[in-house]
């Protein structure tokens, strides 16, 4: 080792060993003393082991044995702390059994005191409970029933404490004597009562009656019940024998005459007898629901037995509807009188509800003979439809608006609200689903009878835009309220039945009429474009030598479609229906545009090239329609669209026969023979050229091929395939009687889901698809709706 390792650098904690090997190993020379370095480095480990482990054991040694000399201390101090603990415990014993020595006579004086205090107060009750009895006694005897109404709350609270010693015979005794004075008490009263009565007393001794009913009040609920019981049918005697055992007297026809003896009755309680009872006794409720019950049982009997007569006169409707609109009435002001009643102040918030709700005390005997009042709902209904159909579209003191609907309308909407109101107060059973179905049965025949006929009702020319209007607004009426009205029916009927109810097929048929409307306004269109069609008709298409920048037709085109189309958009209030009228619009020009360029033919490239140019323009003109609109652009571009591949084909001449069987497939790409022939007539080609032709085709077609190897021809082009070149136009004054059979395939579709229930649901559901189907479906033979544009 060249250099000496101090001992304080081996205590360093940053202690780097490669110091000190670099230190001792500083030459390479120096390396052959590694094995020497080793040897004392591990002599020097070994004897510092050693002196370890000899101090180790130095230091253990005295320390194990200070640590039992502890463990032997504390064992002696628990022995002692425990014989202190005992020592303690058998003081506290012994002082706990002297003590209770010492106070055992304080505790029996403690008794003792207490159980004297117990029979001094218990024969001091005793002692009162004996005076207040023979008090009790006199005071009932001489009828001075205010002090015996006091008096005998005190007896009978005592003898509340009194009821364990029953045992003694004393007691039992006395608690006999007063129970026994109770019944008298309450014997007492009644007895009064009744001669009170009897006698006509009731005003000189009102003071008496009204003090004789704090006693029964104190006696309890039984006894108070029974003076309540006896007082209703004391009340009520004359009219159970003036109405029950009188046939006449009881019929449904003096019904009247019931409730006016009632109004009778009622006024002498208020003036001579409401003062008797405490209004916490709720007298005149309980004499009114007596009067109810007993009306209700003699109701029942008499709509029974007019039921079984066998003379074959059946219960008169009428009278029954209005014996049951009496009734009606009176529970009505029964509910109005108690709901105004001021002892409902008096009750507490612990108090139950009131006893008695009279809507429905009476009339409820009439309610297995509603199917009568239904059907004469719907009798009434049957009446009154004819009628709407007759009556003028608006009331004759109000002016259109773009927002009126029919007054007929408004009318069946509030004999329904009426009818409902009514129906829901007598039963929310059956017979108010036997109601709603009536109610649907009419909104039908509303739809079918009174909307539509408006319609073709100026038949043949096209309707009147008003009559279009009010008919397209009723329906959007009855469309919402008919889905609102099965919302109030389901919240009324009874829960089980409110499934049952439903108006979809109503709200349909509605959503129905309103399209026809639509229909029937861009038939106005319709009508309004037909000079300007003629101008097409008239002008020779084979024969046009130039192409200008638009054929003269164009513009009177435009401005007949716009000006009516815009006067019929002023007067439409929704969005939704103004697009659907622009696409209707859209739809019969692009319709009438097609039957037109049919009855044209045939028509040379020159006349194609032209009605290609006007098809520019009229494309433009009919995207103005609306306020800008992607949707409504996208549709009327789609739609005239279909027109295009036709048009370029006819602008192509027939020499070389190649150059146009190539454009026929390149535009109309289809193989369709019977397509072909079409174009060649519309072209007007010679029938000797035609055949050759035809045979170029068949070749032309065989080899054209997709860009993958298949076939790039569709079969049938489907503007083209539903293309006639039978017909020529359809008569502007059959415009309006398309409109309303339009409506009335709506409305059949409509009554045949109503009339196979669940099944028809599908139906139902549907029917949307008429809405939206191609206006050519009814309006001519020139198209059927196809293509790209179809339902965009």
């Amino acid at each position: 080792m060249n250099g000496p390792v101090t001992a304080s650098s081996l205590d360093a904690a940053d202690y780097d060993p490669i110091d000190d090997l670099n230190t001792i190993f500083s030459h390479p020379s120096t390396l052959s003393s590694v094995g020497a370095v080793g040897a004392a480095l591990q002599t020097r480990q070994d004897a510092l082991d050693t002196s370890i482990n000899a101090l180790t054991g130095t230091l253990a040694a005295p320390r194990a044995s200070s640590s039992l000399d502890r463990m032997s201390s504390a064992k002696t101090e628990l022995d002692q702390l425990f014989r202190k603990i005992e020592s303690v415990r058998s003081r506290a014993l012994e002082t706990e059994h002297t003590i209770t020595s010492m106070t055992a006579d304080i505790k029996r004086l403690d008794h003792t005191k207490r159980n004297l205090t117990l029979s001094m107060t218990a024969l001091k009750r005793l002692q009162m409970l004996t005076t207040a009895y023979e008090q009790l006694r006199g005071l009932a005897k001489s009828r001075q029933y205010r002090e015996c109404a006091g008096l005998l709350q005190a007896v009978l609270q005592l003898m509340a404490h009194f009821r364990s010693y029953r045992s003694i015979d004393q007691i039992a005794t006395l608690s006999r004597n007063v129970a026994d004075l109770q019944r008298e008490l309450g014997e007492q009263v009644c007895e009064d009562f009744e001669m009170a009565f009897a006698k006509g007393e009731v005003g000189g001794k009102r003071g008496m009656l009204k003090e004789a009913c704090l006693v029964m009040d104190a006696l309890g609920d039984t006894a108070r019940a029974r003076l309540i019981t006896w007082y209703c049918n004391t009340m009520l005697r004359e009219y159970r024998q003036v109405f029950r055992g009188n046939d006449e007297a009881g019929s449904l026809d003096n019904i009247g005459r019931r409730y006016s003896w009632f109004k009778r009755m009622w006024k002498t309680y208020d003036d001579e007898h409401a003062a008797i009872f405490p209004l916490s006794w709720r007298v005149n409720e309980m004499l009114a629901n007596a009067f109810c019950e007993g009306t209700r049982e003699d109701y029942k009997a008499i709509l029974e037995k007019s039921t079984r007569r066998t003379d074959g006169n059946t219960l008169d409707v009428s009278l029954l509807l209005r014996c049951l609109q009496e009734t009606l009435d009176f529970e009505h002001s029964l509910e109005a009188k108690f709901a105004s009643d001021p002892r409902a102040s008096l009750d507490t918030l612990n108090s139950e509800e009131r006893a008695h709700t009279f809507d429905g005390s009476i009339s409820q005997a009439f309610e297995p003979y509603l199917s009568l009042w239904v059907e004469s709902r719907d009798k009434q209904l049957a009446s009154m439809i004819p009628t709407y159909r007759n009556q003028p579209p608006l009331a004759e003191d109000e002016e259109f608006h773009a927002h009126s609907v029919l007054a007929s309308s408004i009318e069946l909407f509030h004999f329904y609200k009426v009818t409902l109101a009514q129906c829901a107060k007598l039963s929310t059973s059956d017979r108010l689903l036997d109601l709603s179905r009536t109610f649907a049965k009419y909104l039908d025949e509303y739809a079918h009878a009174v909307l539509l006929p408006m319609l073709s009702r100026s038949s043949p020319a096209p309707p009147n835009l008003n009559d279009a209007i009010l008919v397209l607004n009723t329906a959007d009426y009855w469309h919402t309220n008919s889905t609102q009205l099965a919302d109030t029916l389901r919240r009324r009927i009874d829960a089980d039945l409110a499934p049952k109810v439903d108006f979809a097929p109503q709200a349909d048929t509605f959503m129905g009429v309103a399209s026809a409307a639509l229909v029937a306004l861009a038939r106005r269109v319709d009508a309004a474009a037909e000079p300007a069609w003629r101008e097409m008709r008239n002008t020779n298409w084979s024969r046009m030598e130039s192409v200008g920048d638009q054929s003269s037709y164009v513009g009177e085109l435009v401005r007949r479609v716009e000006a009516s189309a815009g006067e019929t958009l002023a007067l439409l209030q929704k969005p939704g229906y103004a697009r659907a009228f622009a696409d209707k619009v859209v739809e019969g020009v692009v319709q009438a545009y097609v039957g037109t360029i049919v009855a044209c033919r045939p028509i040379s490239e020159v006349g194609a090239e032209q009605l290609l140019l006007d098809k520019y323009v009229l494309t433009s003109s009919l995207t103005s329609l609306l306020p800008p609109n992607p949707s409504f652009q996208k549709r009327v571009a789609l739609s005239l669209a279909r027109l295009d591949p036709l048009l370029k084909t006819l602008q192509v001449r027939p020499s070389p026969p190649e150059a146009l069987v190539q454009a026929y497939l390149i535009h109309i790409h289809d193989r369709s023979d019977s397509n072909f022939r079409k174009v060649l007539d519309l072209k007007g080609v010679r029938r000797s050229e035609i055949g050759s032709l035809i045979e170029l085709f068949g070749v032309h077609r065989a080899s054209a091929k997709d860009d993958d190897g298949g076939g790039g021809l569709v079969d049938v082009d489907p503007f083209l395939g539903g293309l006639s070149l039978v017909a020529v136009q359809t008569p502007p004054n059959a415009q309006a009687a398309a409109a309303a059979a339009f409506g009335e395939k709506i409305l059949g579709v409509a009554r045949e889901g109503v009339g196979i229930g669940e099944e028809g649901e599908g139906n139902l559901r549907g029917i949307g698809k008429f809405f939206r189907r191609d206006i050519s479906a009814f309006g001519g033979r020139f198209g059927r709706g196809g293509g790209e544009g179809e339902g965009k």
